[in-house]
C-alpha cells in the first residue's frame, strides 16, 4: 500500500499562479512525494522555475485541456502514493494542508475523495486577490487545525476541480474524459462519479483553502456557454450525471445569461454565453450530443 500524497496541478497561461506553488509546498508541514505540473508549453511556465530549490516539480508538456492535461500529470507519477491531490493554480491552502488531507482521510476510511473547505471563493466574483487570500487563509490557520474526532463529511455526487484528493488505488484506471475539451466544465463531477463506484465521497472541514477564482486562461464565453448545454447533456447520457441536476443546471445558467446579458459582469461575457447556449442547443435538437464541438465555436 503506497503512502504520502502526489500533488497534480493542471496551467494553462498561468505562470505567475502557477509559481505561487513553490511558495505554497514550500511552507508546508508535509511534504508532497511528487508536485507536479502539467502544462501546455513554456509560456505557462514562471521564468525561475528550473532554479536550485527544496522544490522541484515535475514538468511535463501536454495538449491543451485540462482533462488532457490531467491525465498526462497522473501518467507521470513515478511514486506509489496513497493520495492524489488535483489542485487548481490560483488555489491557496493553508500551511498544513497536506497534512490535514492525510488526516482527513485517516479519519475518514470509507471515503475514497474528499474536497476539502472553501474559506473562500473568487470564481463568481471578479477574483480574490493573492494578498486578501493569503490573508484569508492565515485568519483560517489562527483557528487551529479540526481534531481528528471533529472531522466531517459531508456527502456530494461530486467533488469540487479546485481542490479534489482521492485515494489512488480507488483511482487505478480511470482517466479523465478527454471528450470534454478545453475547460472541460463538469469533468470533475464525471471523474467524481466513475472513482466513487457508489462510494462515500463528499466535502470535509478537515482541510482547507482559497479558491482566487482569476479570471485569464479561462475559455471564452461562446464556447463555455456551449458547454454549460451540451456537457449536462453527455454526462447524463454517460449515466455520470443524474436527469434532474441536468436540467436544473442547464435550465439556470441559460436564465442567468439571458438575464445578467442586460447589465453583465466585468468578468463574465455574458452575450458570449448565451450565443454559446443557443449553438448548443441547436446542435441537442440536430442530435450532436459531443462536447468536443465547443471547439468549432
Amino acid at each position: 500500500m503506497g503512502q504520502g500524497i502526489v500533488v497534480i496541478i493542471a496551467s494553462f497561461r498561468r505562470p505567475i499562479e502557477l509559481g505561487r506553488w513553490l511558495d505554497h509546498v514550500s511552507r508546508q508541514s508535509v511534504k508532497p512525494l511528487e508536485l507536479i505540473w502539467a502544462v501546455t508549453g513554456d509560456a505557462d511556465l514562471p521564468s525561475d522555475w528550473a532554479t536550485d530549490g527544496a522544490i522541484r516539480p515535475t514538468v511535463v508538456r501536454s495538449p491543451t485541456g485540462l482533462t488532457v492535461q490531467r491525465n498526462h500529470g497522473l501518467a507521470a507519477i513515478t511514486s506509489d502514493p496513497a493520495l492524489i491531490a488535483f489542485f487548481d493554480d490560483d488555489y491557496v491552502p493553508t500551511s498544513t494542508c497536506f497534512e490535514d488531507v492525510i488526516a482527513s482521510f485517516a479519519a475518514l476510511p470509507d471515503a475514497v475523495g474528499l474536497t476539502g473547505l472553501m474559506v473562500s471563493d473568487g470564481i463568481n466574483s471578479s477574483g480574490i486577490a493573492y494578498d486578501d487570500a493569503l490573508a484569508l487563509v492565515e485568519a483560517h490557520e489562527r483557528q487551529g487545525r479540526v481534531p481528528a474526532g471533529a472531522v466531517t463529511l459531508e456527502p456530494w455526487d461530486g467533488l469540487y476541480g479546485c481542490n479534489m484528493v482521492y485515494r489512488a488505488d480507488a483511482i487505478g484506471d480511470e482517466r479523465f474524459d478527454e471528450n470534454l475539451p478545453l475547460y472541460a466544465w463538469q469533468e470533475d463531477v464525471d471523474f467524481a462519479f466513475r472513482v466513487a463506484k457508489g462510494r462515500s465521497i463528499g466535502r470535509t472541514n478537515g482541510f482547507a483553502g482559497v479558491h482566487q477564482g482569476v479570471k485569464g486562461g479561462r475559455t471564452s464565453g461562446r464556447r463555455f456557454g456551449y458547454s454549460q448545454i451540451v456537457n449536462p447533456v453527455y454526462l447524463y447520457r454517460k449515466g455520470s450525471m443524474k436527469r434532474r441536476k441536468m436540467i436544473v443546471m442547464a435550465s439556470k445558467n441559460v436564465i442567468a445569461n439571458h438575464v445578467r446579458s442586460f447589465r453583465p459582469e466585468s468578468w463574465i461575457d455574458r452575450r458570449g454565453r448565451v450565443v454559446g447556449n443557443w449553438l448548443g442547443i441547436l446542435d441537442l435538437i440536430r442530435g450532436k450530443v459531443d462536447p468536443r464541438n465547443a471547439l468549432n465555436v
